[in-house]
């Protein structure tokens, strides 16, 4: 029995896993509001007769997030909370007919790329002439800006590609579209995402393109900061790096996860590149870049890892000294090549690997860290938490990276703004400062 009355018109999406299923439900929100839908993100008021789920199915934990979520809304379902509730995103494509066996009271499910066919199922047309038109559930200040979809890579760990299919490339002009919409509306810093950034271009214009494109990018009016996410080691456009140097709204950031560093374990990994080259391109990034700020992902416990080569790594953790650095344990992909492998390390040697690496991380950046006591940074604010507003320098994303601190009982910034910032004392992952007028 429903012991509320529901809204017959509003849609509550609810979006789980990494930025990239963030901008298609913000795509998704944008033609549902087209289309006369009250439409909110992962809606409070449990009001909404429609619940569409963006599930992400890249890794274990991911999965049974995912799962877990579907499952909550089809008990609330089943008890009259909602009428409808539609599942997509990457768990949907990977396993949609399992999903429809051990769960068939969800009312569709729908792959990555089946945004038209979903708007059909709910009686909307898919608007053509929206090009960049969504509605962000990020704050207005920053924009997740997605210029590609799939990928060609032959990672032997991942999930990918069999979740979002081949490389696709928009082209420059709907980009540039997009952003100058991005920006009419508020944007000032574009966080630019792909499975694969430096493989931009090669399908529709025959090059990697990734500078041209930055090139336009910088170019729009209203965007102030534009940072590079998902960088692939293998044949790096190098040409990136002079852009970076010569615009002065692309910050000197770069995420490109290497997930190891052993030659044994980057050859299963089918990454393409050795040790050798993998510090040489490092070493080459940064000094054609001073300063730059290098955020990488590692995996521990892939199969064959030997105690060996996780010192390897560590030592070279310790060597190398990045700015930024994060780490997963493996997790056994079905229809990837490496689940042909034996999964011999185990749960704990994964998780003690992984604090292991994060342990000595934890020391690098506090280190880092200091050096910066004393000097003023320009700071783009995004958020107020009890006593303090809370930003990021150039040299960080939002979510995963360091974040700088000003106590609002001394200082005023508005949500939004650049403001330089002195800062007085840093810790592991924080720093905290005063404006500087």
């Amino acid at each position: 029995m429903k012991t509320k009355t529901l809204k017959k018109n509003k849609v509550n999406v609810v979006t789980l896993g990494c930025s990239k299923n963030i901008v298609d439900s913000e795509v998704l929100m944008g033609q549902l509001k087209a289309n006369n839908f009250d439409v909110e993100h992962e809606s409070k008021q449990d009001d909404s007769s429609i619940v569409i789920i963006n599930t992400c199915g890249f890794i274990d934990n991911a999965k049974q997030e995912s799962i877990d979520t579907i499952i909550r809304y089809a008990d609330a379902k089943a008890a009259g909370l909602v009428d409808k509730v539609y599942v997509t995103g990457c768990l949907s494509e990977r396993y949609k007919p399992e999903l429809e066996k051990e769960i068939p009271t969800i009312d569709g499910y729908f792959g990555t790329r089946e945004l038209p066919r979903l708007l059909k199922t709910l009686k909307a047309d898919y608007k053509h002439e929206l090009v960049g038109e969504r509605l962000l559930t990020t704050p207005h200040h920053y924009s997740y800006f997605k210029i590609s979809e799939g990928c060609d890579r032959p990672c032997s760990f991942c999930a990918i590609p069999l979740m979002r299919g081949g490389h696709v490339s928009k082209t420059i002009e709907e980009l540039v579209k997009e952003a100058k919409h991005l920006a009419k509306n508020g944007t000032k810093e574009l966080m630019l995402i792909a499975q694969d950034l430096t493989y931009y271009g090669l399908d529709i214009y025959k090059k990697r393109n990734l500078a041209e494109l930055l090139k336009h990018l910088s170019d729009v009016e209203g965007i102030e900061w534009i940072r590079l996410h998902y960088a692939f080691p293998s044949s790096f456009p190098m040409d990136v790096l002079d852009v970076m140097n010569n615009r002065k709204n692309i910050c000197k950031y770069l995420d490109m996860p290497l997930q190891h560093i052993t030659d044994n374990m980057l050859k299963s990994m089918k990454r393409g590149t050795t040790k050798q080259k993998t510090i040489n391109l490092v070493n080459e990034i940064r000094n054609k870049v001073p300063g730059i700020a290098i955020r990488t992902t590692l995996i521990a416990g892939y199969p064959g890892e030997t105690k060996k080569d996780h010192e390897e790594m560590l030592e070279w953790v310790g060597q190398t000294r990045f700015e930024r650095l994060g780490i997963f344990a493996y997790s056994h992909e079905e229809n990837t090549s490496a689940y042909l492998l034996k999964d011999n390390v185990s749960s704990k040697i994964k998780q003690d690997r992984t604090e292991a690496v994060m342990a000595l991380q934890q020391g690098i950046s506090f280190e880092l860290n200091q050096q910066k006591v004393g000097k003023t940074f320009n700071v783009l604010f995004d958020k107020k938490e009890g006593d303090y507003f809370i930003g990021r320098t150039e040299f960080d994303s939002p979510e995963v990276d360091n974040e700088v601190l000003v106590k609002a009982e001394k200082d005023f910034v508005r949500i939004g703004d650049f403001a330089n910032v002195k800062i007085t004392s840093a810790e592991d992952y924080d720093l905290c400062g005063e404006v500087i007028i």
